[in-house]
């Protein structure tokens, strides 16, 4: 069974009961029942409502900038694993140091001018950026030390390798936006029932009645929206950066 039928079920179900017992209650009570000593539940419900919605939004707010900071995480974790290497070549022969080194430029270029664009645009990796770190893996791996000290810097150098693919990885697999469908269908409901509760409370036309409910809309469209922005930590405005790649390439900026 689809969740959206889950979702649609359990949400009639609920207003079905409340409903029925309420239907039930108002033809138990008397003639003489005085509604007017019984507080309002408006107001109650229109508190109720808010705090709750509060809470869903913080959560959602969480959810994504915690997503946000991992995305920012695995570039970082990348951009250290490819200096690790582009460091620890020094011990190896002069040739293979300089093709080590130079095809980690092209792959670290690629990365900043080209498939950082290629992620906001497409959402995917590119082939290119694959195709580069591989030849880098190879250019570490397919090399034979020919002393105690290289061999002693082989492994580490491959090690550094294998984190730069895995946390790669884990930046592609960040690409895509964290919040589920439902969880929108959720946060827009509660945003329009939320606002709509305002016209319940018998708003008046005072200019100090009309800023707060336009500050109140305002700020719930605001939130909304930065939840939005967060859930791509690549492809939006506030997004994850390729500043840890410059800065442990500063060479490259140029």
């Amino acid at each position: 069974m689809s969740e959206w039928v889950v979702l649609t079920i359990a949400m009639a179900a609920a207003c079905v009961v409340v409903l029925t017992i309420t239907v039930i209650n108002n033809r138990r009570i008397g003639e003489d029942d005085d509604p007017s000593e019984t507080p309002s539940v408006i107001e109650y419900m229109t508190m109720m409502i808010g705090v709750v919605y509060a809470i869903v939004l913080g959560l959602a707010i969480a959810g994504v900038w915690e997503a946000r900071g991992a995305a920012q995480d695995s570039v970082r974790q990348e951009a250290q694993a490819l200096h690790e290497v582009y460091a620890r070549a020094e011990v190896y022969p002069a040739d293979v140091r300089s093709r080590i080194r130079r095809d980690v430029d092209a792959y670290v270029s690629h990365v900043v001018t080209a498939e950082w664009r290629h992620m906001a645009e497409r959402g995917t990796l590119s082939a290119q950026g694959t195709r580069l770190l591989d030849r880098v893996r190879r250019d570490v791996t397919d090399y034979v030390p020919r002393s105690d000290h290289e061999g002693q810097a082989y492994q580490p150098l491959v090690d550094q390798v294998a984190a730069a693919d895995d946390a790669r990885g884990t930046r592609g697999q960040g690409i895509e936006a964290t919040m589920p469908g439902v969880v929108w269908f959720g946060l827009i409901t509660g945003a329009v029932v939320t606002v709509g509760l305002i016209f319940t409370l018998q708003i008046r036309r005072t200019w100090r009645e009309l800023l707060l409910a336009g500050l109140f809309s305002a700020l719930i469209a605001f939130l909304l929206f930065l939840i939005w922005d967060f859930d791509a930590p690549f492809g939006r405005g506030i997004s994850a950066t390729a500043d840890p790649f410059t800065a442990l390439f500063p060479h490259l900026r140029s």
